[in-house]
């Protein structure tokens, strides 16, 4: 029935994966690959290992692994609520209203620079919204547009690989306490501003972006002012500090991180209450400023569709595969991992493999399986194969627009199509991936000697 278990998670990643030629919202299969895996082991009746690698009964290792589960969901929840409240008190355009360039390749270089800082604070999605937003109404020609998007992606999904909130996949190893937030600024800050500056380097000599934007479409003005919020620098200082607060809370109590992210989503919703976003403010506008607002607006279905693929991957992390060598049971994905070890035992090219793959499939199952296959007796806390996952997942899944929440935001609201970008930007971004990857191993091993 074991083969029942992994077939079922099997299916279930080929229609995330064809989620687009299919036209199924990628939440449907991971939540009954989640919830399938789960009842064919407790129909089976087949053993499984919790907390300490102890057998136990199906319900109570399922109940420990949700525990763990939900700590990543009410991280994300409260990031995601936060970064919903700034951006309804227009806090981003404190930094975006102040872009002035017309140069094509100045715009492309403080868009991108713009985009890899921003993701660092933020996440690399909404980082990649903020500023596809902002692009529409500083480039007006569509197929300009495109390119500057394409390299937001890639900057973007740079500049979430070296802080714990940046992405979902850091958050994911920085909650499970396999990295440090010091020990990954530390080692991937550098190789993660390698990753975008190659590309920037190389998009220097394309043709694409000689000259100057031609603004004769619309009016630059017009289309970057709104109604002036009063709260919005207040607001944008707030959630910042929120966000950044967290790794410290985590520091300072040794409190899982997701209560630091609820504590800085209270203080955030307090100053929310008590802001006046306009001058002629009253109740019935108060609603739209509001942090019940900002919660209908999160992507309810990404929290679900996270429940359900680390749920179909905490079975297989659970259910008993084979032994250890001193007789203790191992879950399938740490029998898979001892097994990889034999075919390829240099760990470095498999995490390079990994990236390449987390282009074509998503990188949170991908990161999810990986740390239940590498016992962390064996690696711990911002041990080297740790940090290399944190890049390779991160940056890698640039190389297809497909490959990542940034680019498959970014194909549906400009309409990027996947050929396209094969063409034009894949080897671009497989260029700064690949010279990202060579400095993390070059630094690393400097920093040990």
């Amino acid at each position: 029935m074991l083969t029942v278990v992994v077939l079922v998670f099997i299916i279930g990643y080929a229609l995330i994966v064809l989620e687009h030629p299919l036209k199924l919202d990628k939440t449907v299969p991971a939540l009954l690959a989640g919830v399938l895996c789960w009842t064919v082991v407790a129909l089976a009746d087949l053993p499984v290992v919790g907390e300490g690698h102890q057998v136990g009964a199906v319900k109570d290792v399922l109940e420990f692994h949700l525990g763990e589960i939900a700590q990543i969901l009410f991280f994300l929840t409260g990031a995601m609520v936060i970064v919903e409240l700034v951006d309804l008190h227009q806090g981003f355009s404190v930094i975006t209203n102040r872009i002035k360039t017309t140069s094509k390749l100045g715009m492309l270089w403080l868009i991108a620079g713009l985009a890899f800082f921003l993701s660092s604070v933020l996440d690399n999605l909404t980082t990649t919204i903020v500023l596809v937003s902002l692009l529409r109404r500083l480039v007006p020609d569509v197929k300009e547009r495109m390119w500057y998007v394409s390299f937001v992606v890639i900057a973007a999904n740079a500049g979430g690989a070296w802080t714990p909130i940046g992405d979902v996949t850091t958050t994911m190893l920085w909650i499970k306490e396999k990295v440090t937030t010091l020990g990954l600024i530390e080692h991937l800050a550098v190789s993660s501003v390698v990753c975008i500056v190659v590309p920037l380097t190389i998009a220097s000599f394309l043709p694409v972006f000689k000259g100057e934007i031609n603004l004769h479409e619309i009016d630059a003005e017009k289309g970057l002012k709104k109604e002036k919020i009063l709260s919005s620098k207040t607001m944008l200082i707030a959630g910042v500090c929120g966000l950044v607060f967290v790794p410290l809370f985590k520091a300072i109590t040794g409190l899982p991180p997701y209560m630091g992210m609820l504590l800085s989503l209270a203080v955030v919703w307090l100053i929310s209450e008590y802001v006046h976003p306009l001058e002629n403010f009253d109740k019935e506008r108060k609603h739209f400023y509001s942090a019940r607002h900002a919660l209908s607006r999160i992507e309810l279905s990404s929290i679900l569709f996270f429940l359900g693929i680390l749920l179909a991957v905490s079975s297989l992390d659970a259910v008993v595969a084979g032994t250890h060598a001193d007789g203790s049971p191992m879950g399938f994905l740490g029998y898979m991992a001892e097994e990889l070890q034999v075919a390829v035992p240099n760990t470095d090219i498999v995490v390079m493999i990994l990236g390449f793959m987390s282009a074509i499939v998503d990188n949170v199952p991908l990161v999810a399986a990986t740390m239940g296959m590498y016992p962390m007796d064996i690696f711990p806390v911002d041990s080297k194969l740790w940090q290399f996952i944190a890049y390779a997942a991160g940056t890698g899944g640039s190389i297809l627009i497909i490959g990542s929440a940034a680019g498959v935001a970014a194909m549906g609201m400009e309409r990027i199509d996947f050929i396209w970008y094969f063409k034009k930007i894949s080897w671009i971004a497989m260029a700064g991936y690949l010279a990202g990857a060579i400095v993390f191993l070059i630094l690393y091993e400097l920093l040990l000697s």
